[in-house]
């Protein structure tokens, strides 16, 4: 899912990127109002999180241009204008959500799950009941969510993505190579703990015991597996 971020403070894209890519999303990177039209026209990205002090233009100019041509795809803007009239502004100009900076990570993280759920339901609607049962715990895919014995818990883009690699593959080891080609892509190397990382903070997600995990094992030397 790629995801438009049009920011000309690179701190806040740098960590807007980050944790966009942790969840699982394709971050594009647009540091004026200009280039982030120009992204938007070549790689139509499923949603846009969008600054609205730009130099060359301001993000509401940006938001009227998209709007023009196109009322589906979610566009956040993330601003630290914070008067309601800039909320009700933006809102009204048909964004989905504004988020005041400086912001907290969790905060954007809920946003974005929540503008994410609703692209994954738009982009797939006969499959929007479809359910995952592995152990104990239901998963949602296009709810971002999973659940046991009735208490939900939120999973990212990217969890959704191992735990469907994992389900397709059931009683067969997935190695490392195949999490990083459908899970990360090719920019993560094949050295890289980012995948035993998000493992262990997936277990704590899915399992009763995530020290003694029952849902996704390890297979010392050549991967993990689950099994039925």
């Amino acid at each position: 899912m790629k995801v438009l971020v049009a920011e000309n403070n690179p701190h806040n894209m740098t960590q807007l990127c980050d944790l966009l890519e942790k969840e699982g999303y394709k971050p594009l990177q647009a540091p004026n109002g200009q280039e982030a039209l120009n992204l938007y026209a070549k790689d139509r990205p499923d949603f846009i999180c969008l600054d609205i002090m730009m130099d060359d233009m301001s993000g509401y100019d940006v938001c009227r241009a998209i709007r023009k041509a196109d009322d589906q795809t979610p566009i956040i803007f993330i601003s630290s204008k914070s008067e309601s009239v800039d909320k009700v502004i933006g809102l009204e100009m048909g964004a989905d959500d504004y988020i005041v900076k400086p912001f907290d990570i969790h905060e954007v993280t809920a946003r974005i799950r929540a503008v994410a759920r609703r692209c994954i339901s738009r982009a797939n609607p006969q499959s929007k009941d479809e359910t995952l049962q592995m152990g104990d715990v239901v998963i949602y895919p296009h709810q971002l969510k999973g659940e046991r014995d009735g208490q939900s818990f939120d999973l990212s883009l990217r969890d959704i993505k191992i735990l469907q690699l994992f389900k397709s593959n059931e009683n067969n080891v997935v190695d490392r190579d195949m999490l990083l080609d459908h899970c990360w892509g090719s920019h993560i190397m094949p050295e890289s703990r980012t995948i035993d990382w998000h493992i262990s903070k997936l277990r704590k997600k899915i399992e009763k015991d995530f020290e003694n995990p029952q849902i996704i094992k390890t297979v010392h030397g050549a991967g993990y597996k689950y099994e039925i």
